[in-house]
């Protein structure tokens, strides 16, 4: 009897035991943190880039008017869309008329200057004819007056050649005296000849100079130039005024740039910009630079437009660094005929498939501690209790990345090593954890 009680109370010692052994072991992984985990897989990193885009308009055509003008009444804002013959804006026909004042007054000033130019020139023109016939009466009256005293000469000349031959039986000294008179004769002949012949030639030299033409003067040309060009001017002027002041569309459009304000003069430039509706719009986005590693010249795309069910496939054939956003990049879209309009939003989508590779786990097993990629490994060992997990750190290196992949370098990783995922409460390397296989 007694061994068999010190038998029956050794069982219910070691059931007794045994109960306790259990609900230790269950207190105490009830306290561990359960984790979940995953095989590496092999896999594609894809990247899809999604961005948001506005439809622009496809051209412009600039809006302008005479420039100066003041502008009363704006009619228009920007994103306003016209038709041909709409009213933008209007003139102040008061202002007007006080610059067309100015401008007849600036014309009758220099007709007035080119009036007097005229008369000048005819008068200059009568006093010029009248001293060339003055100079041709002295030119005649020289020549006749010469050609008289030459003859005169000529004669005394005659004369004292007639006495010397009658004087043949005269004696040496009467001889000596006639021969020396027509030697003077023949001096003063000479002389007289000589004197003609300069004073012509001086009257006719007079003539000359009076028919030389005058100096060349522009300033008749240039003040008829600047008149026409003021007229012209002024007859711009009058049809804006025929108009009422009116600056009206040329074509149907929208409004995308204003540079004129009620009050203010409209520029040199354009006064305004608006779509040209003969060119297509066009889709407009900007991409960053990690965005382009996955979207380049040449890729197709899918765009889709706010309010249309409909996407479209085209490729990228305009892509280009942007000017407004530093680092950044612009890509342009030409849209088929009535397809969106300026302001309308959008999307593209365009996905890359990259590589393969052969380990591949979620982003969230991955950790990053000083510049170092690590993940958490499951591991199993002998403990107290009997057989329990363990975490153990591998370091790694990510070679690819996106929203649901990490393809990894990591030698120390093994095929079916079990890689957390999640856990319920914190744990650090070497902590026993429960490892709950999903």
């Amino acid at each position: 009897m007694v061994r068999k009680k010190v038998l029956a109370g050794f069982v219910l010692f070691m059931g007794a035991m045994w109960i306790c052994t259990l609900v230790s072991k269950s207190l105490y992984t009830a306290r561990l943190p359960v984790v979940n985990t995953v095989m590496p897989q092999e896999k594609y990193v894809e990247h899809t880039v999604e961005v948001e885009g506005i439809v622009v308009e496809g051209g412009k055509q600039a809006v302008s008017a005479l420039s100066g003008l003041k502008v009363k009444d704006l009619m228009v804002h920007v994103g306003d869309k016209v038709e041909e013959g709409d009213v933008l804006f209007t003139i102040d026909l008061d202002d007007l008329k006080e610059i067309m004042d100015e401008k007849c007054s600036a014309i009758n000033e220099i007709q007035l200057q080119v009036n007097a130019i005229v008369e000048n020139k005819a008068l200059a023109q009568q006093r010029k004819e009248i001293e060339e016939a003055r100079a041709r009466e002295d030119y005649d009256t020289t020549a006749r007056q010469k050609d008289t005293d030459v003859g005169r000469a000529m004669d005394q000349y005659v004369r004292a050649l007639e006495e010397l031959e009658g004087a043949e039986g005269a004696d040496e000294e009467e001889q000596q005296r006639l021969k020396d008179e027509l030697q003077s004769a023949a001096y003063a002949e000479a002389d007289a000849m000589r004197e003609r012949d300069a004073a012509v030639k001086e009257a006719g030299r007079e003539v000359e100079d009076i028919l030389m033409p005058e100096n060349a003067d522009a300033t008749l040309a240039v003040y008829q130039a600047r008149m026409e060009g003021l007229r012209d001017g002024l007859a711009v002027y009058q049809e804006v005024l025929n108009a009422q002041g009116n600056v009206v569309a040329g074509s149907q459009g929208m409004i995308t740039d204003i540079y004129v304000e009620e009050g203010g003069r409209v520029p040199d430039a354009a006064a305004m910009m608006m779509t040209d509706e003969s060119v297509p719009c066009q889709f407009k986005v900007n991409i960053d630079q990690t965005q382009k590693k996955y979207v380049g010249y040449g890729d197709e795309v899918s765009i889709k437009l706010d309010g249309s069910s409909k996407e479209l496939d085209v490729k990228i054939d305009y892509l280009t660094e942007s000017q407004l956003i530093p680092g950044g990049y612009e890509i342009l879209f030409g849209l088929p005929e009535d397809m969106g309009f300026p302001g309308l939003s959008g999307m593209m989508e365009h996905t890359e498939r990259g590589e393969k590779y052969n380990c591949c786990v979620p982003p969230a097993a991955v950790y990053e501690s000083q510049k170092r990629n690590f993940v958490y490994v499951v591991k199993e060992r002998e403990g107290i209790l009997g057989t329990e997990y363990y975490v153990e750190e591998v370091t790694v290196k990510v070679l690819d990345f996106n929203e649901s992949w990490m393809a990894l370098d990591a030698p120390a990783l093994e095929s079916r090593s079990q890689i957390i995922t999640y856990a319920d409460k914190e744990f650090v390397k070497g902590d026993v954890v429960r490892w709950v296989d999903e």
